[in-house]
């Protein structure tokens, strides 16, 4: 089984809300019976991919079950400023944040009185800037020792010079405030090089505004925030109302979100968010058994694909049977789908697309 086991670390300053989504994201926790990795540590919630092609999925070909894709969050201990020099749990922060595939920061944006801020004040950009200062301040120290050791080795012919002009040209960005996910790209760092110092302004970001239900109705105020974080993703949401909203029967939940305005819940768009941030899509199998939805990222070829469900599968791969998702369902069954020719076989070189019904032909 070679899963594609992405993490997505929620960080953010005491009391801004994150234990409150934290919960109600473990709450949302699909059973791990279905998984291979059957407990789950304390800190980890494995949040089901909202799909609902898998319910027609299902529905086409009588599946007794329904596997989504998950995505899997990490609570990393609140930071506070000082963190980089080891304040509050600043190192256990910093480790925790290094493991993680992406960020997702929690900034609080709902006044009160009975929810103390660190600062004294609501001030989201603030907060932001709290963090990402942190993050950088901590990047510059790894540089910082990387350097003078880079040095010698380039020296000693034991390292390519790439890497050391890599790390002076990421710390000069990091030195001019900048987060290095923002910047690497048109300042052509290598990839390569860039990866091996494992910092941690290189992990793309995802914001989470928690707000009060005055604030989710404001518009105005999103769009603020919004561009404050701009060109990564902002996702507005109230964190006490998602924590109930999880207690519910589906249909009840339903209801709760329709009287509140809004059309899907914050913790569904923060799946589907994150699934996207870290670059994955998904691909679906299905029969009389289960319909379910298999992770990989972007880009994957099929035999790669075929690895998601089985090593064996990779080795021996021969060929795929493919349909879209769409000509499936237009179509009504696989057999229709096969006479009106929108059945493929598509053999090792094939890059999977989002939402492709797949059958894989392999010999072990």
């Amino acid at each position: 089984m070679t899963d594609v086991a992405l993490t997505i670390g929620i960080a953010g300053l005491p009391n801004v809300g994150k234990s409150t989504l934290f919960n109600a994201l473990t709450r949302a926790t699909v059973l791990a019976a279905n998984y291979p990795f059957a407990t789950i540590e304390p800190n980890v919630g494995v949040v089901p991919l909202p799909d609902e092609r898998l319910g027609q999925l299902a529905q086409v070909f009588k599946s007794e079950r329904l596997v989504p894709a998950t995505v899997s969050f990490v609570d990393i201990a609140g930071i506070v400023r000082g963190a980089s020099e080891g304040e509050g749990l600043g190192n256990q922060f910093l480790a925790n944040i290094r493991e993680a595939d992406a960020i997702c920061q929690v900034t609080r944006a709902f006044a009160d009185p009975d929810v103390v801020h660190v600062d004294g004040k609501v001030d989201a950009a603030a907060d932001i800037e709290t963090i990402s200062t942190e993050l950088i301040l901590a990047d510059i120290q790894t540089l910082e020792k990387a350097i003078p050791r880079l040095e010698k080795e380039v020296r000693g012919k034991k390292t390519e010079p790439v890497y050391l002009e890599t790390a002076k040209k990421a710390l000069e960005i990091l030195e001019a405030g900048d987060l290095l996910v923002s910047k690497a790209k048109e300042a052509s760092l290598d990839a390569d090089a860039l990866r091996s110092f494992q910092l941690m302004t290189t992990k793309p970001f995802i914001y989470v505004f928690n707000m009060d239900s005055a604030g989710m109705e404001d518009k105005e105020l999103q769009e603020k925030l919004a561009a404050l974080v701009a060109p990564a993703e902002a996702i507005f949401l109230d964190a006490q109302f998602e924590s109930e909203l999880v207690e519910l029967e589906e249909d009840e939940a339903a209801e709760m979100l329709a009287d509140a305005g809004q059309e899907e819940s914050g913790l569904d768009k923060l799946a589907r968010v994150g699934f996207d941030t870290l670059g994955l899509q998904t691909y679906l199998t299905a029969g009389p058994k289960e319909a379910r939805a298999w992770t990989v990222k972007k880009g994957a070829t099929a035999p790669e694909a075929a690895g998601a469900i089985h090593t064996d599968f990779q080795k021996g791969f021969i060929k795929a049977e493919v349909v879209s998702f769409a000509d499936l369902l237009a179509a009504g069954s696989m057999a229709d789908a096969r006479a009106a020719g929108k059945v493929r076989m598509e053999g090792k070189d094939y890059v999977m697309a989002d939402g492709d019904v797949v059958e894989f032909r392999f010999n072990v």
